[in-house]
């Protein structure tokens, strides 16, 4: 099968729905989340700062991407905040599954904390954001990431630590 043609910028409605899918993510992750309370809800928010903060640090200052629309967004805006990285940063870097636990924890905790305010108190509307979570989560992140991210992404030819982790069977 042919690969599709890499974009050097992404195209504007790639990234408003890849960044719609996270920020619904992370909202409805709050709103499970404030049900404890205004601190933990702080202490989320805090906590998808950092993860953003580390994602820019770590991997766009030396994606292909840096300065350029990724179908995040995040090279552009890495370029603002933080100084380019390493020329092979990206490339030689290795992720275990380890890695990316901070990543999950972020739909992960929301849905253990409504599984235990559900089982305290059920709720049909917490139950609700539960199940919308999950499919964002799993199934919108997997639509994201496999139809409309990796698939076009000029980094994955040069060499992708997350491609070479989550395709590791495949080659």
């Amino acid at each position: 099968m042919k690969q599709p043609k890499p974009y050097d910028n992404y195209p504007c409605w790639i990234m408003l729905i890849s960044n719609l899918v996270s920020l619904a993510i992370y909202i409805i992750g709050a709103v499970i989340i404030s049900k404890l309370g205004l601190v933990w809800l702080v202490l989320y928010l805090l906590y998808i700062v950092w993860l953003e903060i580390r994602i820019m640090t770590h991997s766009c200052v030396n994606c292909y991407y840096y300065g350029k629309y990724c179908a995040f967004g995040k090279g552009k805006i890495s370029s603002w905040f933080f100084k380019k990285g390493k020329k092979n940063g990206f490339t030689n870097r290795n992720i275990t599954w380890k890695d990316i636990i901070p990543d999950f924890l972020v739909s992960i905790i929301p849905l253990i904390v409504g599984i235990i305010l559900e089982i305290l108190n059920f709720s049909l509307w917490l139950l609700v954001l539960m199940v919308i979570l999950f499919l964002l989560a799993s199934v919108g992140t997997g639509f994201v990431r496999g139809s409309l991210a990796c698939r076009f992404c000029r980094q994955k030819e040069l060499g992708c630590p997350a491609e070479k982790l989550f395709n590791k069977n495949q080659k």
